[in-house]
């Protein structure tokens, strides 16, 4: 077997060294023999052996500094790789892994970029660790589901050729820029395009800015009006906001100019804000003013000192989804929610009795279908002759799609920061569990059931066993649980449920089922559906102390076009839709924002673990579906589940067998790479029982000299994903490099689906917590596997 070492082995560690140094040394002794004598050899040999004593001492020595900085880096929420000078992978923390889907080389990486523009800049942050240089970008990759998601990178040298590579996930930033300039171009568009002109100077007299209407009147571009005097396009003097502009090519024609200013502290002139209309043929200055007051994109309000509409423009009729009649001559806050009426009204009325001249604000109004606007407001004072109060120009711009991400990526990192800590807290405790679980067997294998002893070894298993079902929930919350998908039809599933929901739900509830037709198939793990569909069930006769009645409606949801419902934004496509309705108490609306969380719950203290419900979120995002809730006190709850519908049953799935008691036992040697104490030590006892000789390790670096020094070859790694130092990824890559053929078995208390993008079947996956029986079987078919 050829000897297994990492790219960076130190030198003095290496048995190629050792061999020259020992030739190049026996040769010098040898002359010192001829020339000088026995004893001046002997003392040659003695300091010998004395350098290699010292060496081999040296060589065998760890640095806890380095053991350290290796678990620090482990633990680093930021992603961070080590690569050498020909490129080549030297450590990859676990952060890393997860932004670049497990990649072990840097053509690994390039295979996941997306994009010509990403392919060159990453091209060219590999050109730059390779010479040496500090380098960074932006790239494109791929993500789960066909997505696309974004990187920054950043490429710094290290010694003796090697670089640090540094990286983050900017996702949410380039899609939030993307429709914020999205938002700007448009806007950009509608002043550039508008049927009036626009313009702004300065302090000094001189255009900063100019719309292409305008500048198109006059016969130039907006960047030949920039910084000269509007007066030079004036034919004369202005008159009572009339006035004569001449373009560029001598033609002259009317137009009003409407003039607003904004001032400083001081009441100094800041710019201005000037509209320019120009003459229709049989059109006088109020026909103008009324014409861009109703084509104006932006809705407006002519608001009376009392707090009444006076007029209103299209674009606000449009916003709000009502007639004029329902507007003009009713209060203004009608159209405003409760909850910002009292704002809306204290900051209006400093406007009206002048104690600011104008106002921006941001409030809430209720528009179609039930549905809450978000819009900004912009509030001025129109002024009579005599300089006194008429009224207030509002201006309404709607800002709902702008705040819905805003609140959606709120909502999204704070979802993604909870999950990561519950998915955490679930790791840990499956190793706990792996241990009490593997040792409570080990125990039951000495106790026959007559043993007053068994009993309560029992009693502890089982308990452990309650404890991974709570674990369990936890991964389903934080989406890394391992799924089995399978096509199922909707109407059969609930239907064979129906017996189990109606014990559960008790004789005081009334169960009704409604099914749509052409539902088409759902492609789901039947074990967590069921559970969803129970958790809810459950959830909704607590809701109903009283008795009541628990609905399933099930149809075909077609979206054309992606919709954003609560913090979610659905994409267009056909949908099974599946709605469980209660007749229960209702949910309070401070409660529904959290009513998804881990931990949370409306329920007495000691009446529920807090874990249902966000189980249920957990595995429909985790299926690629959405869940929503519409509920208020005391009008029961409506859960709807969104699932992709999915055309095609295809072949059934095979019905279990009934599998007969087998021969655990087998023969070879299993390297077990662990670094927790007790599940190591549980696992390689429960192997060495079944007839397997077991080799130790606790971590990457330990094993590659575990199989350095092993004397028979190793028939199975067992490694653990996830431990300080090298990874079990990176280990099963190094050994490969020198035992192609061995057969590996990688544990974790996180998902399968996290090794499935690797696309490696000859890898295969025991997931945590695991029992000796589990432990057993897994070994056995993996070494019968040929």
């Amino acid at each position: 077997m050829k000897p297994v070492t990492s790219p960076e082995t130190p030198l003095l560690r290496r048995p190629l060294f050792w061999i020259a140094a020992s030739a190049i040394s026996a040769a010098a002794v040898l002359a010192l023999w001829q020339t000088q004598g026995l004893f001046v050899a002997a003392l040659g040999m003695f300091a010998l052996a004395a350098l290699a004593g010292a060496a081999w001492t040296v060589a065998r020595q760890s640095s806890p500094a380095a053991s350290f900085l290796l678990e620090a880096a482990e633990a680093n929420p930021k992603a961070r790789l080590i690569t050498a000078a020909d490129g080549a992978f030297v450590y990859a923390n676990s952060a890393f892994h997860r932004l670049f889907q497990l990649s072990v080389s840097l053509e690994a990486m390039s295979a996941i970029i997306v994009g010509a523009d990403s392919a060159e800049a990453f091209e060219r942050l590999v050109a730059a660790a390779a010479g040496g240089m500090e380098a960074e970008a932006e790239v494109s990759v791929k993500g789960p589901m066909d997505t696309v998601e974004w990187r920054r990178i950043a490429v710094s040298p290290l010694a003796r050729g090697h670089a640090l590579w540094r990286a983050e996930d900017v996702t949410a930033r380039r899609e939030m820029e993307t429709v914020r300039r999205q938002e700007e171009e448009m806007l950009a568009d509608f002043m550039d395009h508008l049927p009036a002109g626009f313009f702004s100077d300065g302090p000094d007299g001189r255009i900063i800015y100019a719309n292409q209407t305008l500048a198109g009147w006059l016969g130039v571009s907006p960047e030949d009006m920039r910084g000269r005097m509007f007066t030079e396009y004036m034919a004369g003097g202005e008159d009572d906001g009339e006035a004569i502009l001449e373009g560029r090519d001598g033609n002259a024609f009317r137009a009003v100019l409407v003039r607003s200013r904004r001032t400083g502290p001081k009441g100094e002139t800041l710019y201005s804000r000037s509209m320019v209309l120009r003459d229709r043929p049989g059109a006088g200055p109020s026909r103008r003013l009324h014409w861009l007051f109703d084509e104006a994109p932006v809705g407006i309000v002519i608001l009376e000192t009392g707090g009444d509409v006076a007029e209103c423009n299209r674009a606000f009729l449009k916003l709000l989804g009502l007639h004029r009649d329902a507007v003009v001559g009713r209060p203004l806050t009608e159209r405003i929610s409760k909850q910002d009426q009292g704002d809306v009204a204290a900051q209006l009325s400093k406007v009206v009795m002048g104690i600011m001249p104008a106002v921006h604000l941001e409030a809430r109004m209720p528009g179609m279908g039930q549905q809450d606007l978000a819009v900004s407001l912009y509030a001025s004072r129109m002024e009579d002759d005599d300089g006194e109060v008429s009224g207030l120009v509002l201006h309404f711009i709607d800002t709902t799609e702008q705040k819905h991400l805003e609140v959606q990526f709120a909502q999204s990192q704070k979802m993604q920061a909870v999950g990561q800590l519950a998915g955490g807290i679930a790791h840990d405790f499956n190793n706990l569990l792996t241990a009490m679980i593997g040792f409570s067997d080990l125990l039951l294998e000495r106790h026959d059931p007559g043993d007053p002893s068994f009993a309560d070894i029992m009693q502890i298993k089982q308990n452990a066993n309650r404890a991974t079902n709570l674990v369990r929930q936890l991964l389903a919350f934080s989406r890394k649980q391992t799924l089995e998908p399978v096509l199922l039809d909707p109407i059969e599933a609930l239907s064979e449920l129906s017996n189990l929901l109606g014990r559960l739900i008790g004789e005081t509830i009334e169960l009704t089922m409604e099914h749509g037709q052409d539902l088409g198939f759902i492609r789901v793990d039947r074990g967590q559906f069921d559970q969803v569909i129970i958790n809810l069930a459950v959830n909704s006769r607590d809701a109903m102390p009283g008795g009541g009645t628990l609905s399933f409606r099930t149809s075909i949801a077609i979206l054309d076009k992606p919709v954003h419902r609560g913090h979610e934004l659905m994409p267009s496509g056909v949908y099974v839709l599946i709605e469980v309705t209660d007749t229960g108490a209702g949910i309070a609306r401070e409660d529904i924002e959290r009513i998804f969380e881990p931990f949370f719950s409306t329920k007495e203290v000691g009446a529920g673990t807090g874990l249902g419900l966000s189980t249920v979120y957990g595995i429909v995002r985790q299926t690629d579906g959405f869940i929503f809730v519409d509920s208020a006190p005391g009008k029961g709850a409506t859960f709807s589940i969104y699932l992709p519908r999915y055309e095609d049953s295809g072949p059934a799935a095979p019905a279990p067998e009934e599998k007969a008691e087998v021969d655990l036992t087998g023969a070879g040697t299993v390297l077990l790479v662990e670094d927790e104490d007790a599940v190591r030590l549980f696992g390689a006892r429960a192997l060495r029982n079944k007839g397997y000789r077991v080799l130790e390790a606790s971590n990457g670096e330990e094993a590659l000299d575990v199989i350095n020094g092993s004397a028979l070859p190793i028939d199975l790694i067992i490694s653990d994903v996830v431990m300080p130092g090298m990874d079990g990824l990176t280990l099963v890559q190094l050994v490969r490099q020198e035992i192609p053929n061995v057969k590996v078995i990688l544990m974790s208390g996180y998902a399968e689906d996290m090794m499935a993008d690797r696309g490696d079947p000859s890898i295969h996956f025991l997931a945590k917590p695991f029992s000796l029986k589990g432990l057993a079987v897994k070994v056995k078919e993996v070494l019968a596997d040929p």
